[in-house]
């Protein structure tokens, strides 16, 4: 699904929304200024129990997040 995330040039609201066609425009669910801006979204997987793209969460002291989640 491309959920995309946006933030508003206006108010500063940040917010997902599910995007269908390149033409369709997006406005801002706060303010409902249609100056806003897509985000660059990290992407994360699991493999082998380890997440990759990025720090481990503050809680995690091992390896794998399972053991405080």
């Amino acid at each position: 699904m491309p959920i995309y995330e946006f933030q508003c040039e206006e108010c500063g609201e940040v917010f997902e929304e599910l995007v269908l066609r390149k033409d369709e425009e997006v406005e801002c669910k706060k303010c409902k200024s249609k100056k806003i801006k897509k985000l660059v979204s990290k992407v994360a997987f699991k493999c082998d129990g380890r997440f990759s793209g990025g720090s481990k969460c503050s809680g995690c002291s091992g390896g794998s997040c399972s053991t405080c989640h």
